[in-house]
């Protein structure tokens, strides 16, 4: 584990965090929709091979990436990072990790979004390895809780961590294709998933036709998508979590009485949100990695 300190960037780059702020609030500006894949770009770096920014690097002739994987095809807003970096790299060259961008813009959307503000340990440092095939361990919005639990397990993630971290789904939107199995044909019992609120599915079903010809067809995670609260968690209690992996979560006995504290009180889920996603940015953390010039290609 590398030695991570609040203060890293204190003396070798002041404005580093200043910098990543403006670049991401600037971005936001223009695209509403950057918050939410900040925030997702982050858990999926993380998730694999640890918060090395394996997420970044482009493939090559000799290597598919990460980014290329099945559940990444729909990651955007790589340029935000880029962006960042390259106004990095003016200001105090071959310092500040990409990692370390990731994890700081992911602090900086939550609390852009009217999320909670936590302080951001920093002295990431960047992967040489990133492979699409790896990306199978992501966890998927089908997941069962059993199959969540152990997937955060491996990453030193509890029963807490995974109910706090699912609430980024607060932020954000999905296309069809991640729920609809819900909607039609669920099971030898039920045609439609019986955790689903009734008239909420109803209207899933309206949005996730079968055809479906519109592919930007989905429906946003939660009814205010682009403020950080805590209504993601009412809408479970409701049954209107849209993944499986989230309706899931008040189902079962290990996690419902999770979601029912923070449904309850909004300023609990934004201090065990922050503490979690501190966790998280520790998974994996590289000691003996580089600091990439560019973040889509290794040095």
């Amino acid at each position: 584990m590398a030695a991570l300190d609040a203060n890293y960037y204190d003396q070798t780059c002041p404005e580093a965090e200043k910098i990543i702020l403006d670049t991401v609030r600037n971005a936001s500006m223009h695209d509403p929709k950057v918050p939410a894949r900040i925030l997702r770009m982050f858990f999926h770096d993380c998730f694999i091979r640890g918060c090395d920014a394996s997420v970044l690097l482009d493939s090559t002739p000799q290597n598919q990436a990460e980014k290329d994987g099945p559940p990444n095809i729909s990651l955007r807003a790589f340029y935000v990072i880029d962006d960042a970096k390259t106004k990095l790299e003016q200001a105090c060259s071959d310092t500040v990790s990409c990692a370390d961008i990731i994890t700081i813009a992911a602090r900086d959307v939550v609390a852009m979004s009217g999320g909670p503000f936590w302080n951001v340990i920093k002295g990431r440092k960047d992967g040489r390895v990133s492979r699409a095939a790896e990306t199978i361990n992501l966890p998927a919005p089908t997941f069962n809780v059993s199959q969540l639990i152990q997937s955060f397990a491996k990453r030193g993630l509890g029963v807490k961590d995974l109910v706090a971290l699912s609430g980024g789904h607060t932020l954000g939107f999905s296309h069809c294709s991640s729920f609809q199995a819900r909607l039609r044909n669920f099971s030898s019992l039920h045609d439609i998933d019986p955790s689903i609120n009734g008239e909420f599915a109803e209207s899933l079903r309206k949005k996730c036709p079968k055809p479906n010809k519109d592919h930007n067809a989905g429906q946003f995670l939660d009814s205010t998508a682009s403020t950080f609260d805590n209504n993601y968690y009412k809408q479970l209690l409701a049954g209107k979590g849209v993944f499986g992996s989230d309706q899931g979560l008040f189902s079962d006995y290990r996690t419902k009485w999770i979601v029912e504290s923070f449904a309850k009180d909004q300023s609990l889920f934004f201090r065990e949100f922050a503490a979690s996603m501190v966790k998280l940015g520790n998974v994996g953390v590289m000691e003996n990695g580089e600091v990439r010039v560019k973040c889509r290609v290794v040095n």
